[in-house]
């Protein structure tokens, strides 16, 4: 069962349907998984020449955080999709995918004990249980930051399954701000400041990255029900067909309105934060030669060739002759915007980079 219905043209009467959009999404997407080959590998080969040294189980730890990042991600898309749905006229709602925020709230749970144990044993990866200090986790700003979290997860997990699930929006929110919290202690010059950058550079993310796998999941839902009521009594049945091709092209175009917002601020607040931890006098040094600036410019290679794929997206929106043929390119996207999550992780576990005056 696919979604996309070929709209192509093609060679003759039984040559082969050409693809040229989908390959070229496909070439592009291979050419900036390579780009990004070097931090993805983890923090060796970033380290590599650098002079730094990474802390034992930075492997480790970033694997977890990128985990905890992908299960934030998760439920607040659904949350996000589900409200964009009931903009537009004629969705049919009533036919909606199965949430995956219950299975993402154990993830982000299991992600968020292991950062606690981590920060438990003193940043170090503990090999027992004796080498964690549990009660210690109350009295560090660190520890109840990550006792926050896992304590969040669990909340949301039992929203997710409860009558309301909206309600884990609110536990979702402490994960957000927790993070922004964590990423700035207070001996850092301005942490207000640089927490306020987070925070909406981490919900700018949630949104764009979680609100476009769901809204993907709701078209492909959408046109499965069409299609099975269509089978079932095929009188009748092509207006509903094209009524839930029309609300998904339409779900589709809402997104996109919202998305270009949401990569505005996403750009806005990462070059802000990035700037406030290399100086602009020494960010093209830094860019290649810190681990964390060559991880950096591997994200941002990776966040260009997603702008890519969301134009290209919005074009098919506005121009081709079958609306919904914009998923191709929005797949594309879904897997893009998943390294950039695997490389948001691997950032948060590296050094930081050196302050050059």
């Amino acid at each position: 069962m696919t979604l996309i219905r070929p709209t192509a043209e093609t060679a003759g009467a039984s040559g082969p349907v050409r693809r040229p959009a989908a390959g070229r999404a496909v070439a592009l997407l291979v050419l900036v998984a390579v780009a990004a080959l070097l931090p993805l590998l983890g923090p060796r080969p970033a380290l590599d020449g650098t002079g730094e040294a990474a802390a034992p189980g930075v492997g480790g730890i970033a694997l977890l955080r990128a985990a905890l990042f992908a299960a934030l991600c998760v439920p607040v898309g659904e949350l996000f999709a589900a409200r964009l749905a009931r903009l537009v006229p004629g969705a049919p709602l009533e036919h909606a995918p199965r949430s995956w925020a219950p299975s993402a709230a154990a993830v982000g749970f299991l992600a968020a004990l292991g950062l606690a144990s981590v920060v438990a044993t003193g940043n170090l990866l503990p090999h027992h249980l004796s080498d964690m200090d549990v009660g210690g986790l109350y009295q560090s700003r660190d520890g109840k930051l990550a006792l926050l979290e896992v304590n969040a997860f669990l909340a949301a997990g039992l929203c997710a399954l409860s009558r309301r699930p909206a309600a884990q929006v609110w536990p979702l929110a402490a994960v957000v701000l927790a993070e922004a919290l964590r990423a700035h202690p207070a001996p850092e010059h301005g942490p207000l400041v640089g927490s306020g950058l987070t925070l909406v550079h981490v919900t700018c993310a949630a949104l764009w990255t979680g609100g476009l796998l769901h809204v993907l999941r709701m078209l492909r839902t959408w046109r499965a029900a069409s299609e099975a009521a269509e089978a079932a009594e095929p009188t009748g049945t092509a207006e509903t067909a094209a009524s839930a091709d029309a609300a998904g092209a339409a779900l589709l175009g809402l997104y996109a309105r919202v998305a270009a917002v949401l990569f505005a601020a996403l750009a806005a607040t990462g070059a802000w934060s990035a700037l406030r931890r290399m100086p602009p006098g020494t960010v093209l040094d830094q860019l290649t030669a810190t681990s964390y600036g060559r991880t950096l410019l591997a994200k941002l290679v990776l966040v260009a060739a997603v702008a890519v794929l969301a134009l290209l997206a919005r074009l098919r929106l506005r121009r081709a002759a079958d609306r919904l043929s914009a998923c191709v390119p929005a797949r594309a996207e879904v897997v893009a915007l998943g390294l950039v999550v695997a490389v948001s992780g691997l950032l948060t576990a590296l050094p930081l980079p050196i302050r050059w005056s």
